[in-house]
């Protein structure tokens, strides 16, 4: 038997339900906010993430699916999205059609880590992007977003945690004194902090090295380097938070695993989920768009996983796959069996959900798989029900069984209340 690759699985369709209605919640969502969705492709050049996301973060150095074609083009499979999006944005002149533009994604990523509990090496996120707009009202509606719809789906044991990191002057500044402040420690670092204090500091600030953690806690904070114009905007946005009644606490030491980050960075962590426990995360990153080879654009997002976001939805909310009806139509003598399927159709053709038996089995295992497909109504029609145009209708829940004239059915089940 051939298995599924190690880090990736099926979605079953016991759960196929539950990922239709995030994805229906979400496009609802997004509508009422002004998002519009885009997709892009499940590969890109190698070379937008290397350039967009970090030669030496662990996505690009240690992660990425990544081969070279027939042709001789590097090409890897999406492991974020925003790269992909703001390339879209560049290739497609988006930023000439309208000077603000506000679009949303849901798709399925592979990076090659540890698969753990909500962790997988295809995994499936969605997130939103504004481009065009430096002002802080952009980064608190990002935010606003995130936040809004994790409480619209059910999620209530939230925690915003938000910082700024500054802009690149700031970073400048403080890579400088981080610098400054670990080279005593030099020796006490793992491997791949040495590479990160090298090349990029700030990076050590999301180790998860207990021992590191220790050394971190007297390193000096980038909200001490931050210039005027960075603190202005920073009370901006946590001024218009609270304006939303959104609560959220600061954390100094917060920086995205990405290296595109400036300003505004923010996580939003649920208790539901243990100890890993981040549902999503975002900030503002201006100078992506310009890296990749667009016009200087500002830009602030956020990304969310699915499979972490049904693992903190497991227990409390979504408790229904019915969105519709769900028939049974049983026929109990062969001679109906094509009478049983144009009924179906009908029933179909006014909303209803219906399944047929297709094995022509005899009533008792109909009944077990009606009861084992949820279904409320179950319809039985033998040679006396076509005889009499009547059909019988079961109440699954009730037991109650009702004779009802054919040509009346459909308003009958109109009229009942579930």
């Amino acid at each position: 038997m051939i298995r599924s690759v190690k880090g990736t699985h099926d979605i079953l369709p016991d759960q196929t339900w539950r990922w239709r209605k995030i994805e229906s919640s979400l496009h609802n969502f997004m509508q009422k906010y002004g998002y519009q969705e885009l997709r892009t492709p499940a590969f890109e050049k190698t070379e937008l993430f290397v350039r967009g996301v970090g030669e030496d973060t662990d996505i690009v150095s240690k992660e990425m699916y990544s081969w070279t074609d027939q042709g001789g083009e590097n090409l890897t499979l999406k492991p974020e999205l925003t790269a992909p999006v703001v390339r879209s944005f560049i290739q497609n002149n988006l930023g000439t059609q309208s000077p603000v533009n506000r679009l949303y994604y849901m798709d399925a990523l592979f990076r090659r880590e540890r698969p753990q509990k909500g962790r997988t090496r295809q995994f499936h996120q969605f997130g939103a992007e504004v481009f065009g707009s430096e002002h802080p009202e952009a980064d608190a509606e990002i935010i606003a977003i995130s936040y809004n719809f994790f409480k619209n789906i059910g999620l209530n044991k939230l925690n915003l945690k938000l910082n700024s990191i500054g802009s690149e002057e700031c970073l400048n500044n403080y890579r400088n004194e981080l610098r400054n402040y670990l080279k005593p420690f030099l020796n006490e670092l793992t491997d791949t902090s040495k590479k990160r204090f090298k090349n990029n500091p700030l990076r050590i600030l999301d180790t998860k090295i207990e021992q590191e953690i220790e050394l971190l806690k007297d390193a000096p904070e980038i909200g001490e380097f931050l210039t005027n114009e960075d603190t202005i905007h920073f009370e901006e946005v946590k001024s218009i938070l609270n304006a939303l009644e959104i609560p959220f606490s600061i954390d100094p030491q917060m920086v995205r695993g990405l290296d595109y980050y400036t300003r505004t960075t923010y996580e939003i962590t649920s208790t539901a989920l243990g100890a890993q426990d981040a549902l999503c995360g975002g900030g503002r990153y201006d100078k992506l768009v310009e890296t990749l080879g667009g016009k200087p654009t500002p830009a602030v997002g956020f990304a969310a996983g699915i499979e972490r976001l049904l693992l903190a939805l497991e227990s409390s909310v979504i408790e229904s796959n019915n969105e519709v009806v769900q028939v049974n139509i049983i026929g109990l003598t062969d001679i109906v069996r094509s009478h049983c399927q144009v009924l179906a159709q009908e029933l179909r053709n006014n909303g209803y959900s219906v399944s047929t038996d297709l094995l022509r089995r005899s009533l008792k295992p109909l009944m077990r798989e009606a009861n084992r497909n949820n279904a409320i109504l179950t319809i039985l029609i033998g040679e006396d029900e076509l005889k009499n145009n009547t059909a019988q209708v079961k109440n699954m829940k009730t037991g109650e069984q009702t004779a009802i004239m054919k040509n009346k059915l459909i308003d009958f089940l109109a009229g009942l209340d579930f």
